[in-house]
């Protein structure tokens, strides 16, 4: 299963009526992230502010104007979908289109830090962060 975009994320999230429904749906999302080489990871490619441990591969393209493609993982089934979440934002989208996001409205429109412990939003920060600058090594 390939992951849904960023808009039928919402739409779907939008179905459930209550945060079991839809903290399973996002469950399901991580499931469908293709799997990670256990030899990645690695502690440089540890993602630092995470409760859960969180790993990303940058699949590097031959220009800084092609599309970046990431691996990621972690070992909380939970986080698993919160990556899916941010993958469907930003894997395979050039550096300048990810900068350009507004991951900010992406995650109000989904509902989704009220519903996350306070470490676990800094931990979806955190990715976000990381992802973002490597979009601007990119540029730079």
């Amino acid at each position: 299963m390939a992951l849904p975009g960023t808009d039928e994320i919402i739409d779907d999230l939008d179905f459930f009526d209550d945060w079991e429904d839809r903290y399973n749906y996002i469950i399901d999302l991580g499931k469908a992230l293709p799997s990670f080489d256990e030899a990645l990871k690695t502690p440089e490619r540890l993602i630092k502010g995470c409760q859960s441990s969180v790993w990303i591969e940058v699949l590097e393209p031959d220009s800084a104007h092609e599309p970046l493609k990431f691996l990621v993982e972690s070992d909380a089934i939970i986080v698993r979908g919160l990556l899916a979440l941010v993958m469907a934002a930003f894997n395979g989208k050039t550096a300048a289109d990810i900068l350009a996001f507004d991951i900010d409205a992406y995650f109000s429109a989904l509902d989704l830090e009220q519903h996350l412990s306070p470490t676990r939003g800094n931990g979806l920060k955190s990715i976000v962060a990381r992802i973002q600058a490597i979009a601007q090594a990119r540029i730079a």
